[in-house]
């Protein structure tokens, strides 16, 4: 009985001594772990967000709708044609974002994104098709995957053989010599507008000093009026000259006592000119006729 009262004083003294101890246990702490470092270029490495997305693959969806359409210089509607910068700003414009109508300022617009990093939605720029060409000559719309190759894109044409909207890549083709630059407009801002061409400072112009202006007196003069004019001015009768008057009485009266010609009258000098003529024609030669026998 003696050691089953010392076993039960051994174990309530080991609880004494343990139960505390596992009760206050101090929580480990959480390895926090630091933010990524960040950088200017980013936002151009990250995935595009699925809102950014699903709109940049609207745009190429209805970019490819207008497949066919026929190549028209300064063309912007699908009824009558597009020309390269024609056509994107009008689809551009479909989704509410404004872009230039010149190639020339394409290569301004948005912000620059590595080749390799193109996208749907982005504007690809190529030079003119001269060899010697530096210059933006035409564009189109990027509708490859980000890092997909060859890199595809959506564009209106002006070949001989395919002068339409079609699809085309730049890799293994002439596109990849003019090709100039990818250019992004879709996403945080949606930078659209060309950058503003500086003006250039006008010269400030001097002020010139006013000259002094000085009183001149004017003597008063005295108001000279002016005659009435009649209301109705009186007109002067010329009267005929007296010889022209009498030259007309005298025709006159000699057409009314003249004797009138009938054709009574007339009958006996129309035979006189036809005996006339009937002797002054020579006289007619016999005629002979010959039997035959």
């Amino acid at each position: 009985m003696r050691f089953v009262w010392m076993a039960f004083a051994g174990l309530m003294a080991l609880m004494v001594l343990v139960l505390p101890r596992l009760g206050h246990r101090t929580p480990q702490s959480k390895s926090v772990k630091a933010p990524p470092p960040t950088s200017a270029f980013a936002s151009l490495r990250e995935p595009p967000r699925p809102g950014l997305a699903a709109r940049a693959d609207s745009l190429v969806a209805f970019g490819l709708a207008q497949r066919g359409t026929p190549y028209v210089y300064a063309g912007t509607s699908p009824l009558t044609g597009f020309d390269c910068s024609g056509f994107i700003m009008y689809t551009f414009a479909h989704f509410g974002v404004a872009v230039p109508h010149s190639t020339a300022l394409l290569i301004d617009v948005g912000r620059p994104v590595p080749r390799a990093e193109a996208q749907p939605g982005d504007i690809v720029v190529f030079t003119g098709t001269a060899s010697t060409s530096t210059t933006p000559g035409h564009a189109g719309i990027v509708i490859s995957k980000r890092g997909e190759v060859p890199l595809r894109f959506v564009h209106a044409s002006s070949g001989r053989r395919e002068p339409f909207v079609k699809v085309s890549q730049v890799e293994d083709s002439d596109y990849e010599r003019r090709f100039m630059q990818v250019r992004r407009v879709l996403g945080a801002g949606e930078v659209t507008a060309a950058r503003p061409k500086s003006e250039p400072a006008t010269p400030r112009k001097t002020p010139i000093a006013a000259l002094p202006v000085h009183d001149v007196p004017v003597a008063a003069t005295a108001e000279v009026l002016a005659p009435a004019l009649p209301q109705k001015l009186p007109t002067k009768k010329y009267a005929k000259p007296a010889k022209a008057a009498a030259a007309r009485k005298a025709t006159a009266a000699k057409k009314r006592t003249a004797p009138k010609t009938t054709a009574a009258a007339k009958a006996p000098a129309k035979k006189k000119v036809a005996a006339k003529k009937a002797a002054s024609k020579p006289a007619a030669k016999p005629r002979v006729t010959t039997r035959k026998r």
